[in-house]
């Protein structure tokens, strides 16, 4: 089941169930989120997509992101938005409104949101205990093979203090992979065989990608991973799936940031 808020009865937001401090703060939209068009359809752009890249009108996003900059109470220049291209690279989030290649991004400034955006590939949260340091990373399978997420958790001081929330992905019933997937992750880490059922008759795999994120977090020294109960193909309700709605799939933005001392 989703959990979600209502605020003031007209929107729809999903916010991470997890020990944070205080002062982390952390939201996904869903497609549900905000206002949309009268003239919406289950599989358009206008419930609330927040990519710029996917064909949708831009007066459309900016329109979203500002509501998102309204419900969140962040200025909309201080929203480190990436251009994502399914690698392991991360960047100090960047608040002067530039955008950088890279699927990931983390940050000690106050008020300055680390974004990812997702349809089907698994958004990842991380704080530390003391409120010190957040990161949101863009975890699809390539980038999982090429352990994103442990280079994640080596950016902050003391891996032993960080948690982790994974948000909305596909499940393993909808992701059908091929060999090759099998073997990037199994050469990297034997027991990453455990995320994979084969396809009875064929050289196809269904994998877990939540099981391969919790993995490479464990062995990255985190014990505290939370999240990974969702899926987004099955669930068109309230998320976007590339695999579901092919070039017609908008986004949903995961992001978290600290909150200034003060400010609610």
């Amino acid at each position: 089941m989703l959990d979600v808020v209502t605020d003031k009865g007209t929107s729809n937001w999903l916010l991470p169930d997890w020990p944070a401090p205080e002062n982390v703060k952390a939201v996904v939209t869903t497609r549900l989120s905000g206002h949309h068009s009268h003239e919406a359809n289950p599989s358009g752009y206008s419930y609330f997509n927040l990519a710029a890249h996917v064909n949708d009108s831009l007066e459309n996003v900016q329109r979203n992101r500002q509501t998102l900059a309204d419900y969140t109470g962040i200025a909309p220049s201080r929203f480190s938005w990436l251009e994502q291209i399914h690698g392991q690279h991360i960047v100090p989030a960047n608040g002067e409104g530039q955008i950088t290649q890279a699927d990931g991004s983390d940050t000690r400034e106050e008020n300055l949101a680390c974004v990812v955006m997702t349809a089907d590939c698994l958004p990842v949260l991380l704080c530390d205990l003391t409120g010190t340091q957040v990161a949101a990373v863009h975890a699809g399978w390539r980038g999982l093979a090429e352990g994103i997420l442990s280079k994640a958790v080596q950016r902050f001081h003391d891996s032993s203090q960080v948690i982790a929330w994974l948000g909305p992905a596909i499940s393993q019933k909808h992701f059908e992979v091929g060999e090759d997937v099998y073997q990037a992750f199994v050469a990297q880490q034997p027991q990453a065989s455990k995320a994979f059922v084969s396809v009875s008759g064929t050289n196809k795999w269904m994998a877990d990608i939540y099981l391969l994120a919790r993995l490479q977090l464990n062995s990255a020294g985190l014990e505290q991973v939370y999240g990974g109960d969702f899926c987004t193909y099955a669930d068109a309700e309230h998320f976007y799936s590339y695999r579901r709605d092919g070039q017609q799939s908008g986004r949903m933005a995961s992001l978290i940031w600290k909150q200034a001392s003060g400010t609610n």
